[in-house]
């Protein structure tokens, strides 16, 4: 899995951030102060970028956590079939099949926005 280690302190919102083994979206970002016997903690409560669950840890701001390396890619419809399509990568030139979402209208020859990690794709 592409990732990478970071100290808790160094998350903001809207960054990324692995929470169970799934890639999340930071939507909040809390710090307590320390206290009189323990460091300082950040609350982070997140959501699923391909899944949409929401999720949230808390951890002394000092901790080591994997941050997820997620690409953010151009494509064009090639052709589209029920609720599938098919997608070119403008970069790799690869074709890739994706599940069209349900609040999205595409057709031939539109050029979209996607995430990518691995083998996880979502259309943005």
């Amino acid at each position: 899995m592409a990732k990478q280690q970071q100290e808790v302190r160094d998350l903001q919102e809207g960054s990324y951030v692995m929470i169970d083994d799934a890639a999340c979206k930071i939507d909040a970002y809390s710090t307590a102060k320390p206290g009189k016997h323990g460091s300082a903690k950040a609350r982070v409560e997140a959501r699923g970028v391909f899944d949409g669950k929401k999720r949230s840890f808390s951890q002394p701001v000092d901790a080591k956590i994997w941050v997820p390396i997620i690409e953010r890619k151009q494509g064009q419809v090639v052709s589209v079939d029920g609720a599938d399509m098919q997608v070119m990568d403008l970069e790799t030139y690869e074709t890739i099949t994706m599940r069209i979402p349900d609040d999205v209208d595409v057709s031939p020859d539109d050029e979209m926005e996607f995430l990518e990690m691995e083998d996880q794709r979502k259309i943005i």
